[in-house]
């Protein structure tokens, strides 16, 4: 008689009933500091320039930047069915821990299993209502949250971010490995921070080294999404929180795709 292995358990839950989301998709990176906040919000202007309607669900709980870089602050309204996310200027849906805080400069100090439940909770008790695209903003490396995202939300793949500095190549490594030990599509990698483009002559300059990301993506069987600059105007507009401004052609060829 053949073996048979065990079913996999299904940890994912169900989301708000007046929420109703075509695709969810997670942004990760393998450290901090590689601007996977900034990308996430591009990413989320870019969609929504493109007509679809858009929501950042924040899930990095204990350095969340999110609200910051849209100009957005809360209250999070309240009713019996759920919380309403905060809107943009442009309309991007957004919830964070930023958005729940009488004060948002108070720190979060809580364990693990809290931060993660407070995550289920901005899937369940969060009225996203009919949204194209949820993008969820993780927190750095493969702890409790990213593992509580891949098990118990519908994802339909994730972006990884990176940098182009030394390690990257492990980075990339291991957050492809989680991925594809939770069974979770990779739909590609963004290295953020690529270079910097003279305003006047236009030549690219690599602050950080050659990038090797095409390499090392293929390696690993990735598409490169986007390589996006060191640029001081998209800092000056993240700052002001002017993110709806945002504008780029980068993650077209990837939009296209999904």
């Amino acid at each position: 008689m053949a073996h048979m292995e065990p079913p996999k358990p299904n940890f994912q839950i169900e989301g708000n009933k007046l929420s109703n989301i075509k695709h969810v998709i997670g942004v990760v990176s393998g450290k901090g500091g590689v601007g996977k906040s900034s990308v996430t919000s591009s990413l989320a202007v870019t969609l929504k320039q493109k007509g679809y309607s858009v929501g950042i669900l924040d899930a990095d709980i204990t350095g969340p930047s999110i609200p910051k870089m849209f100009g957005v602050s809360g209250p999070s309204v309240a009713t019996p069915d759920g919380a309403y996310p905060v809107e943009s200027e442009s309309g991007v849906k957004i919830m964070s821990i930023n958005l729940l805080l009488d004060n948002e400069d108070d720190p979060v100090v809580w364990r693990g299993p809290v931060i993660a439940s407070t995550v289920k909770q901005f899937w369940t008790d969060v009225i996203w209502g009919d949204l194209d695209y949820l993008l969820v903003d993780m927190p750095p490396g493969t702890g409790d949250v990213p593992l509580t995202v891949f098990q118990s939300l519908p994802l339909d793949g994730i972006i990884i971010v990176t940098s182009p500095q030394d390690l990257v190549s492990l980075i990339v490594k291991k957050a492809v490995n989680m991925a594809n030990k939770m069974d979770i599509k990779v739909l590609g990698v963004v290295e953020n921070y690529s270079y910097i483009e003279c305003p006047d002559c236009k030549k690219r300059m690599y602050p950080f080294g050659e990038s090797h990301i095409d390499e090392i993506a293929s390696e690993s069987n990735l598409s490169v999404i986007a390589k996006m600059p060191l640029d001081p105007g998209f800092a000056k507009i993240c700052d002001e929180g002017k993110m709806d401004q945002f504008e780029t052609t980068d993650y077209d060829e990837f939009i296209d795709k999904i």
